[in-house]
């Protein structure tokens, strides 16, 4: 088998648009003539018909912030049930949407500062969560404090809804989410079965794994959460859930549907892709198959890679989901803390050994590519109203946390030689996070988004 190597630049897509009606007026001479009201009365009964028709949504919203708690289930059904509909405000309100954050549209939940809070964190213990796989359990593998668990994500303009776990099952009634992407996306799937799990009797439960999907079943709710390795997204070399670190890596362009028939019918998609990208400027794309005898392969910047991935992806989500019913997230960059100089401390350290997070506002770490978020924002909003995703922008609040990081407290699936025993900044991974930690901040980013304009 040889292999050709040309290089090459990708082209990219995606299109369509929709328009409403408006009812025609009334004959004001004809209704007079048929009435025996007075000038006044009529006039104010025309009023009123054209109030209620024009502000009647507002006012039933209204009204419905009166509701008890105990009507949660049925506005929840009826978010779901219906259309994409615009909220009094013009603003489209997508699926699952009940709501409005005291502050409207002008909080940025992704702007804000780290608060201590030993009150309300952690939100689940390490200890009652069995479904932690063992290279995110810092606690039992070792780690000796505990400060890392006792953070909230504070926005400067508004308040982060607390998440409820009641609420999201309820949400989930009947349905199916599901998490795509990398390890890092399935500590954020970890991070959501332990925050569901808690309020689920043991019975009732299931957690299952089977090649590259993982399923965590809710069974008094009918509802399942999911996770899918797929590190690409498309089709590549190292699609194996359990043997995949290959230094070569491969995308087979086009191919989107070789994972994507797996995530067919569910409710809520988790899109993540970003890690497996940094190996370099270049990124290789396969044209033909890997079964043939001589591949055809071009080579392109990871950039143009990148976006032909995402692209790839919203098309997937335009054919195969009814927009009107579903959502999509995709959650952008994970940063990685594996450069002491980049935060201003001695050089040849990582995340090793660090308890304190990152204190400078505008700190952005060298291994978290600008051009790589660039083309997610970009790609994202040009065909935000055909394709609507709700962007997870986790990237800047995780940076801060060098602190999070799971380092050497995970389980190490490969005997540690004498050197690195002796240098732990040699295997600390500066990559992973934490269970309980910053994942579950991302979740409950996702809970508001997911609830909340």
């Amino acid at each position: 088998m040889s292999i050709i190597i040309q290089p090459k630049k990708l082209p990219m897509g995606v299109g369509e648009n929709k328009t409403s009606n408006f009812p025609p007026s009334l004959s004001y001479a004809s209704i007079v003539r048929k009435t025996k009201l007075s000038p006044f009365l009529f006039t104010l009964l025309i009023f009123l018909v054209l109030f209620a028709y024009l502000y009647g949504e507002d006012l039933q919203q209204f009204v419905s912030h009166f509701s008890p708690v105990d009507a949660m289930r049925p506005a929840l059904q009826l978010s779901q049930s219906s259309a994409i509909n615009k909220s009094e405000k013009g603003k489209v309100r997508l699926p699952f949407v009940i709501d409005e954050l005291d502050d409207g549209e002008s909080c940025n939940l992704f702007s804000g500062k780290w608060v201590r809070d030993a009150v309300t964190r952690p939100l689940y213990h390490e200890a009652d969560c069995p479904f932690i796989q063992p290279q995110l359990t810092c606690l039992e593998r070792g780690r000796p404090d505990k400060d890392y668990q006792f953070w909230r994500w504070q926005p400067f303009e508004c308040d982060l809804p607390s998440f409820n776990a009641t609420m999201m099952l309820e949400a989930l009634r009947g349905k199916r989410m599901l998490y795509v992407g990398d390890s890092l996306n399935r500590g954020q799937f970890t991070s959501m079965v332990c925050l569901l799990q808690s309020v689920i009797p043991p019975n009732a439960k299931s957690f299952v794994t089977n090649g590259s999907l993982t399923v965590f079943t809710a069974m008094d709710y009918n509802a399942t959460v999911e996770f899918y390795w797929a590190p690409f997204l498309l089709e590549s070399n190292s699609d194996d859930a359990i043997v995949h670190r290959i230094s070569d890596r491969m995308v087979r362009r086009d191919s989107i549907n070789t994972h994507g028939d797996h995530w067919k019918g569910r409710d809520i998609v988790v899109f993540n892709t970003y890690l497996w990208w940094m190996t370099g400027l270049k990124m290789k794309i396969l044209q033909g198959s890997y079964k043939d005898d001589e591949m055809q392969v071009v080579e392109v910047s990871t950039e143009d890679a990148y976006s032909l991935a995402i692209n790839s992806m919203l098309s997937w989500v335009k054919q195969n989901m009814d927009l009107t019913r579903t959502r999509v997230f995709f959650t952008s960059m994970s940063p990685t803390h594996g450069k002491s100089q980049d935060w201003g401390a001695e050089a040849g350290g990582n995340c090793y050994n660090e308890t304190t997070m990152i204190e400078d506002p505008n700190y952005w770490g060298s291994d978290s590519r600008k051009s790589i978020m660039r083309v997610i924002s970009d790609t994202l909003h040009e065909h935000q109203d055909e394709v609507p995703v709700t962007f997870l922008n986790i990237t800047q609040l995780s940076a801060y946390r060098k602190d999070a990081h799971t380092s050497i407290y995970k389980k190490q699936w490969n005997p540690l030689t004498p050197e690195q025993l002796a240098n732990p900044v040699s295997y600390a991974d500066c990559v992973h996070w934490c269970l309980p930690g910053l994942p579950d901040t991302w979740n409950e980013l996702l809970f508001a988004k997911l609830f909340y304009f």
